[in-house]
């Protein structure tokens, strides 16, 4: 082991250079090795802190940032680190402590301010988040993470008028590229007569949410193109409101415009009164026959759709999403049998620990949505975490119970039972951050009482 100051130092640079590019696994070896040796080196703490947050290991994490900031350190990115993971765990107060501090020191940084805004969305407390956030981008005009705050703020406050407006700054973010496109982008001309292109953005889930404003398009007299991902495809064919959907754009077609979808609700939506019903899915006949044999031995039983996680490549996954384990109380409720819905890498384990000899997998031979779709149309109910699952069951009008992590979605809200965007849907909330015990406990209370209810009838 090094045993003087400069073996020292090129040990602590190999191993930052590691994080910096990109080989996390050989740096969290070399960090954890280095600070076996120099445990009162905070900055690599901090360091090692934002490598297991961004590998989504939150928990591990906040115990590095605790160890980087236990001796009163004044470094502003060792702060600044420590405010994040705070953030990520729901320790909104904390995190504006040092936030606020952090800003009194350096009055003019816009990214600190945006996240005070994040902060004041995260408890729920749309209204100062909105106040903080339009006073901020009045100093900071060209400043895009504020206008997204602000953004996500408004759409949670249902302040729709003024909440696509501001979204907008999402393409000048750092999380999207914006469109390289040989025809104009449509800013609400006169569109009668003219053959409009909508563009899909994000998830698959809010494809399925923003479509429902197509119709809004075509009533303006536009010939409509939808430009959809393939695993949609099918889901969308003779959608509502569209001429034409597609994966690739048919040769020589003459486009005047194009829009992209989270822009659609910008032709009228103002509050929850405007709010379109979800969009029409279609359901192919084959994944019908499909679904009906997969689900006919279980014909007797209560037949309960689920899924715990959504895409893991979602930066957010990991607070949205518990683990298959979480649905086993579930199996031991009388008269249901558990379907699995869910498709991608975390099967592995559910097949792995014996899950899937009690929750039926009916989604890994999925061939797109649309067979997914179909499966949940077999079923009684559906639970699920908040992924693009729920759309589809809130889009068909199946009773759709969805579980929530505290900073849910803006469709979903801070607190209350149902949305307005998904009229058959029930929301359960966590009583704290990371409570995903209390959420479930609600689900299973409920569910038992909602079997024996049907059994007595």
């Amino acid at each position: 082991m090094p045993s003087n100051p400069i073996l020292q130092a090129e040990w602590r640079l190999r191993a930052v250079r590691l994080h910096q590019s990109g080989k996390t696994e050989e740096a969290q070896r070399d960090y954890a090795a280095y600070l076996s040796r120099y445990p009162d080196d905070h900055g690599i703490w901090s360091n090692l802190g934002a490598l297991l947050r961004r590998a989504g290991r939150h928990e591990l994490s906040l115990r590095a940032h605790e160890r980087a900031n236990a001796s009163g350190v004044t470094d502003k990115g060792i702060r600044n680190n420590y405010a994040n993971i705070l953030s990520d765990l729901g320790r909104y107060d904390d995190s504006l402590a040092i936030r606020r501090s952090l800003l009194a020191e350096f009055p003019d940084d816009a990214d600190q301010k945006a996240m005070i805004g994040r902060c004041y969305r995260g408890k729920g407390d749309y209204e100062a988040a909105i106040d903080w956030l339009t006073m901020a981008v009045v100093d900071h005009p060209n400043h895009a993470e504020l206008r997204i705050q602000l953004a996500f703020a408004q759409l949670g406050a249902g302040d729709y008028a003024n909440a696509f407006e501001t979204y907008r700054a999402r393409w000048q973010g750092d999380e999207l590229t914006p469109r390289n496109l040989p025809w104009p982008e449509w800013r609400g001309e006169d569109v009668d007569g003219k053959t409009v292109l909508v563009l899909t953005e994000q998830g698959f889930g809010d494809a399925v949410l923003f479509t429902r404003f197509l119709p809004w398009l075509k009533s303006r007299g536009a010939r409509v193109l939808y430009l959809s991902e393939r695993p949609m495809l099918r889901l969308f064919d003779r959608l509502d409101g569209a001429d034409w959907v597609g994966k690739t754009m048919p040769e020589g077609e003459q486009v005047d415009f194009w829009v992209n979808m989270m822009d659609l609700p910008l032709i009228g939506l103002e509050t929850e009164a405007d709010i379109p019903a979800p969009t029409r899915l279609n359901v192919p006949a084959d994944s019908v026959d499909r679904a009906k044999a997969i689900t006919a031995p279980h014909r007797d039983r209560f037949r309960v759709g689920v899924v715990w996680t959504g895409s893991a490549t979602y930066k957010g996954n990991a607070f949205r999403s518990f683990g298959h384990r979480d649905f086993h109380p579930l199996i031991d409720v009388p008269g249901v049998q558990l379907f699995s819905l869910y498709k991608g890498p975390y099967l592995d384990a559910f097949h792995a620990d014996g899950t899937s000899a009690l929750i039926v997998d009916t989604a890994s031979t999925d061939r797109d949505f649309a067979d997914c779709a179909a499966t949940m149309q077999e079923m009684d109910l559906i639970i699920t975490s908040d992924t693009a699952t729920a759309h589809i069951a809130g889009s068909l009008g199946l009773p759709t119970w969805v579980v929530l992590h505290w900073d849910a979605f803006w469709v979903y809200r801070h607190s209350g039972d149902t949305t307005p965007w998904y009229p058959s849907m029930r929301l359960y909330r966590q009583d704290a951050p990371l409570d995903w015990g209390s959420a479930l406990s609600k689900v299973e209370t409920d569910l038992r009482a909602l079997v024996a209810a049907r059994k007595a009838k």
